[in-house]
């Protein structure tokens, strides 16, 4: 089989795929020992088999999970728009490094562009920006850039011998926060987790509390992030009033909009939850969650930059890769990328913002955001169901209503129970999240394929599989016991324990 038979083929496979992605259900479930087997992953390989690399892509696609079916309500991200799914084809059968205008210059052009639009669409001035791995890393370079503004020594010298920096963010801030001041040498300790309320909004009162604990012990508060939808809950952080106290503790304000970040497409929208954007140090999002970008797809900006990338992110001899050319006035983007081999993610973020532009984004967002206003009054209408924290934005965390003489561990080993059915069989796929100490599902409407119909039917499952566990438990002991439960049960986790396992909260996946 030569290449062009190859390329053939393979189409062949994925346009059928592609026909079927929605149909049936969204995963075929096997057992992890059943699917290896079926896998044959032992088998030793054959040169140049082709038919064998085929029946592996297509046991890949025939036991993978169908992130695009209308049944997909687990992650932030789903199946991905057309024009990028084409970018990453061209991209792959082209297979370049985004760190040079050497090799790759259209890549390049498409990137300053799109860094451009995105800057002038959140309103930063005389910025910056550079397509990142993903909110995490986008994350950790902006507490770098503030950890780098509020100790310029600290490249050349190090954190050794300077006065501890400390960084503030929500109580329910995504992990990578945790993450990154631990590569950043700040440390754990020196990342205050804020107080939140009842909705999942850091507190402004309890930040400047903080703050001043820090300032009083000799510390320096150099970096907070405001969460734009918090991974659980979907809480935005109110940014007026902590850009009130940057002005009197003259620390870096980034706002970590992952997942919320898509609300400033809508004018409306942002004008709700991001008002006074404009102002921040930094801000980051991720094209691949709502806006529907194939993974991974995200952006950080740095407003009034004075070229800090370069100060930060630039470092040792790289002349053999970096220079300077006569025929060009465009930077590489690699001398001032965490990384040195960048992916062509720009040609998929450019295709997709010329196809459907600000006002198709902008009306993509806002009817997930009907869709989940919808969820919320279905849950609160259907007596078997309760909404576990009050729905903010775009997430709707909720569960089946267990018996009154249930143990809060009991309600959520049921909560854990009636999840694992629901997937197992095929039916859906939501997350699972602790608010607190109580585990919730968390619907999520970032999949263009869920309507109404579609979040109907997902309720009615998890109306119907909750009966069925009650009654299934009924029937063997005639008390309401400890459920079964995957994680949970199995481990004997206390409810403590058992949080270290789902809680990932902020604005992750």
């Amino acid at each position: 089989m030569n290449e062009n038979e190859v390329l053939q083929r393979i189409f062949a496979v994925l346009e059928q795929y592609f026909a079927t992605r929605n149909e049936g259900v969204f995963v075929k479930y096997t057992s992890p020992a059943d699917l290896q087997k079926l896998l044959a992953l032992d088998e030793p390989g054959s040169e140049g088999d082709w038919d064998r690399t085929f029946k592996w892509i297509e046991q890949y696609l025939e036991y993978g999970v169908k992130t695009s079916h209308p049944s997909f309500m687990n992650r932030m991200w789903a199946g991905a728009n057309m024009p990028s799914m084409l970018a990453e084809m061209v991209t792959a059968l082209s297979n370049t490094s985004a760190c040079t205008y050497e090799s790759a210059p259209v890549s390049t052009l498409f990137e300053r562009h799109m860094i451009q639009e995105m800057l002038d669409l959140v309103g930063f001035v005389d910025g910056e920006g550079q397509m990142t791995t993903g909110s995490s890393n986008a994350n950790m370079i902006a507490m770098m850039c503030a950890r780098n503004t509020a100790a310029q020594q600290v490249k050349q010298q190090g954190l050794f011998g300077q006065r501890e920096l400390f960084g503030f963010v929500n109580g329910e801030a995504h992990y990578s926060m945790d993450k990154a001041s631990n590569i950043l040498g700040i440390g754990s300790d020196h990342l205050i987790k804020v107080e939140v309320n009842e909705r999942g909004e850091m507190i402004a009162e309890k930040l400047e509390a903080e703050i001043e604990k820090v300032v009083r012990g000799g510390g320096v508060p150099f970096f907070v992030a405001a969460t734009a939808g918090t991974t659980v809950r979907g809480a935005y952080d109110p940014i007026e009033p902590i850009l009130a106290l940057r002005d009197k503790y003259k620390f870096w304000l980034h706002v970590d909009g992952a997942w919320g970040g898509a609300a400033v497409m809508s004018d409306r929208l942002r004008g709700k939850y991001l008002p006074r954007l404009a102002e921040a140090n930094s801000f980051t999002c991720d094209f691949h969650k709502m806006l529907g970008s194939s993974l991974m797809c995200n952006i950080l900006l740095i407003n009034r930059s004075e070229h800090i990338f370069g100060k930060v992110l630039a470092a040792g001899d790289g002349s053999y890769l970096f220079r300077d050319t006569d025929d060009t006035e465009v930077d590489d983007l690699g001398n001032v990328s965490l990384q040195c081999g960048r992916r062509v993610d720009s040609l998929k973020w450019f295709l997709d913002w010329k196809y459907y532009g600000k006002s198709g984004f902008a009306e993509r967002i806002e009817k997930y955001l009907e869709l989940c206003e919808y969820a919320e009054q279905r849950v609160q209408a259907i007596p078997e169901l309760e909404l576990v924290s009050e729905r903010t934005s775009f997430n709707i965390c909720f569960r089946f209503k267990a018996p009154e003489n249930c143990s809060r561990e009991q309600v959520n080993r049921l909560t854990e129970e009636i999840r694992t059915r629901i997937y197992k069989k095929g039916a859906a796929l939501v997350g699972l999240a602790y608010i607190k100490e109580h585990l919730a599902m968390r619907l999520l409407v970032t999949n263009t394929n869920i309507g109404i119909a579609e979040i109907d039917s997902f309720l009615a499952e998890v109306v119907a599989t909750g009966k069925d566990v009650l009654a299934f438990e009924r029937g063997r002991t005639n008390v309401v016991r400890a459920f079964p439960a995957g994680h949970v049960a199995e481990r004997g986790d206390t409810t403590s324990q058992a949080q270290s396992e789902y809680r990932k909260v902020g604005s992750g996946n």
